[in-house]
């Protein structure tokens, strides 16, 4: 497995790390704890060393299948938690909405600690923004958690441009995750790629493969089960815009034929190639998509062939928001 580091106070890990929140959440019944687990530990045989979640998959339960399966391994592995929405720390209740208060952060902190049985928290990032609490407070609680062991790294989920900023100069942050890829390539266009090169940030994309979209298995005629958010929540894979936006894995499926890959390892490799400091982390339920997924380091994309690809995909209309509003409005800020 080749080896990145996100921002300049350097934090290395795998090429590519594993999403794990579709384990417990978003994508379907949570699968069985043991599979969960084993598959969390055959990543990491494989080389992976990045392993994303946050205390609202569940909540908690995502955080508890990711302790239980790092622990034999804490030393060879990178966690990635999140807080940020308002979630009661003693029941785990989700009542809406986001919470960065100061003491709502460290409650959060002890709550995923515990949960991932570990005493130093790798990488925390806000999971969004909060408007009603200065992004200088959460950089200084968070700065106050590094200080007092608790975190090592700093990061942000979904933030805009100006709360990068700001953020970065109370407290350096090593890295942004937002959503990234070919179907999804507002961070080029919203000044937050941008920001993240010019203050030597790293990238984190979630989503790598537009929520399984871009793998070829889903089409116009997919039906989405109980607990998938697929088929409830995002526009964009109603059916006719995925019956639209078929256009675009047609495109990956061309390309991967050339490639002798597949159209997931393509669409890994596009970003893989856009900058050096871009980490995606595809998630996955499945040992075969998990090798898949992992191939696509081994993907090597000529300057031509990603010319091409990109112009290629912008030339694609794709349709569908991907966010309903209320969602969409936690973006940025």
């Amino acid at each position: 497995m080749q080896k990145r580091t996100l921002g300049t106070n350097g934090l290395d890990i795998s090429a590519l790390g594993y999403g794990a929140m579709g384990l417990s959440y978003g994508y379907g019944p949570a699968t069985d704890r043991s599979q969960a687990v084993a598959l969390i530990r055959a990543a990491v045989e494989r080389g992976v060393t990045f392993v994303d979640t946050a205390e609202v998959y569940g909540p908690f339960v995502n955080e508890e299948v990711v302790g239980e399966a790092l622990a034999p391994v804490r030393d060879r592995v990178v966690i990635a938690t999140k807080f940020g929405f308002d979630i009661d720390p003693a029941t785990g209740v989700n009542r809406g909405g986001v919470n960065s208060q100061p003491a709502h952060i460290r409650a959060a902190v002890e709550g995923s600690l515990r949960r991932l049985r570990v005493e130093t928290i790798d990488l925390l990032y806000q999971h969004r923004v909060d408007p009603n609490v200065p992004m200088e407070d959460v950089a200084g609680t968070v700065r106050g958690l590094i200080a007092e062991g608790k975190v090592k790294h700093f990061g942000l989920s979904e933030a805009g441009e100006q709360s990068i900023r700001r953020a970065h100069a109370v407290q350096p942050v090593t890295a942004l995750q937002s959503e990234y890829s070919l179907w999804w390539r507002e961070p080029e266009t919203n000044g937050v790629l941008a920001a993240c090169e010019e203050l030597g940030i790293g990238f984190v994309p979630f989503s790598p493969l537009g929520k399984g979209f871009l793998t070829g298995k889903i089409d116009a005629t997919t039906t989405f089960g109980e607990g998938d958010l697929r088929g409830t929540t995002f526009p964009r894979f109603t059916a006719g815009n995925r019956k639209a936006n078929q256009a675009m894995v047609d495109l990956l499926t061309r390309v991967a034929a050339e490639q002798r890959a597949t159209p997931a390892q393509i669409a890994l490799a596009w970003l893989l190639a856009r900058k050096p400091w871009i980490v995606p982390i595809p998630g996955t339920t499945k040992l075969h998509r998990l090798e898949e997924n992992l191939g696509a380091v081994d993907v090597v994309l000529s300057a031509d062939d990603l010319r091409d690809l990109s112009a290629a995909a912008e030339r694609i209309p794709v349709q569908g928001e991907r966010y309903p509003a209320a969602l969409q409005a936690r973006v940025g800020r």
